[in-house]
């Protein structure tokens, strides 16, 4: 197998130049920093693990056979480094690649001048946490590790349940983190009461944003009908064929006046990955627009926009354990959400306020939902936007700085611990 390719982002200047001393190493395994909410998630938590005069080394271990593209500046005290193999890749190469992702790590540190003995914590996602990345790391580094957990999955997502190679290996890794790991990083509380063990830290840390890429919101007037986004791609944790059904509920009068926009996906892809009824996308045809996988910017402008983005989920299991990256995009955007509680949402938007919550995840509940919303005022709907904006400031990543920093290097203080073997939610020291 040829040998990987090392890229360092030349924006980030080498250790001999005088940038400062790295503390903290993250690894992962996305299109970073081109990509996803995957790769959002790594860059603010990256972001908030930098404490101030220090430098966050992150490698990401380049996920595609395709060349990366250009590197591309990163905010300061972040440098990157890209590992890339050129070729095809079967499953065992694929496997391999894998095993041998710790010491591939290791040497394109050790390349890039930055001694084992300068880290003082190393975080990585669930999806990369295997037995060989704890027997390589816990070798060679004296350093905490810590894995950052978003998601557990059910059986019931997937066609083939427990069976599926996907599935399994994810209960894999969840058990290995679950016995092995220093300190975990957990994206909801209900993963939190999971997780949780004597004598091993636990911080609860919601999607992060950067409230600094959100300009004002600017949708037209409510007197011109109400626009609704869904942003992301449906499935079985998102029911946007749940909300296209309510639409068509509401009584016809009402119903002209909503127009809502899929950004994320095509037509025909809805259709496939979820539950969508050709009958009720052919009623709603005139008012639903279909914009399929778009870049970063035009959801933004989507979202400025849009009177509200809509996220409907089922109670329970994966949707309790999660927690959707798009809420808090959402709100720093001014954009009030609607939708059900799910996971610790209920602890961030109140309805009326942040945005309206709906009575449940059926059709009928969207359709009060959207009666409500029908009836705002502009000036009502600026409140909403207003409140919305100023919950979006308990996402930001520099709220979050001072204890992700200190948690992911194993500095905890006694105020930290208060909410037993996890860490506190900047939220709740509010409150």
């Amino acid at each position: 197998m040829k040998s990987d390719e090392t890229l360092i982002s030349p924006a980030q200047s080498a250790i001999a130049s005088g940038e400062p001393v790295p503390r903290v190493v993250m690894v992962a395994a996305y299109r970073f920093p081109h990509g996803d909410a995957m790769s959002n998630r790594l860059l603010q938590l990256a972001r908030s693990a930098t404490p101030p005069g220090a430098t966050t080394v992150i490698v990401n271990d380049w996920p595609g056979t395709d060349r990366p593209p250009e590197p591309v500046a990163l905010p300061p005290g972040l440098r990157l480094i890209t590992l890339f193999a050129a070729g095809g890749g079967g499953r065992l190469r694929r496997w391999v690649r894998r095993q041998s992702r710790p010491l591939r790590v290791l040497r394109a540190l050790r390349r890039a001048g930055i001694p084992t003995g300068e880290i003082t914590g190393i975080c990585l996602p669930l999806g990369l946490w295997n037995l060989s990345t704890w027997i390589v790391l816990r070798l060679t580094v004296r350093c905490p590790l810590t894995v950052d957990v978003l998601e557990r999955h059910e059986p019931g997502q997937f066609r083939h349940g427990r069976l599926t190679p996907y599935f399994i290996r994810h209960r894999w890794h969840s058990l290995l983190a679950d016995r092995l790991a220093d300190q975990v990083i957990a994206i909801s509380t209900t993963l939190h009461r999971r997780l949780a063990r004597p004598n091993r830290p636990i911080l609860v840390v919601p999607p992060q944003v950067d409230r600094a890429d959100y300009r004002q919101p600017a949708p037209p007037s409510l007197t011109n009908g109400l626009r609704l986004l869904y942003a992301g791609t449906a499935g079985p944790k998102d029911r946007l064929a749940v909300v296209l059904e309510g639409i068509r509920r509401l009584p016809e009068p009402e119903r002209q006046r909503v127009r809502l926009t899929v950004a994320g996906m095509t037509r025909e892809q809805t259709a496939a990955m979820s539950d969508l009824d050709e009958g009720v996308v052919a009623d709603l045809a005139e008012q639903i627009v279909f914009l399929g996988r778009v870049s970063r910017d035009r959801v933004l402008a989507e979202l400025r926009a849009a009177h509200f983005s809509v996220l409907v989920r089922p109670s329970g299991g994966y949707a309790e354990a999660g927690f959707p990256s798009k809420v808090p995009e959402s709100l720093a955007a001014g954009c009030p959400v609607l939708l059900n509680h799910t996971s610790d949402l209920a602890t961030y938007i109140g309805d009326g306020r942040e945005g309206i919550v709906l009575a449940g995840p059926g059709a009928d509940d969207v359709r009060d939902g959207l009666v409500r919303a029908l009836t705002l005022n502009d000036a009502q709907w600026w409140q909403m936007s207003h409140h919305a904006r100023e919950r979006a400031s308990t996402f930001d990543y520099r709220t979050w700085a001072p204890v992700v920093s200190a948690f992911v290097a194993g500095r905890r203080s006694s105020q930290d611990q208060v909410s037993g073997p996890g860490g506190v939610h900047p939220q709740r020291r509010e409150q």
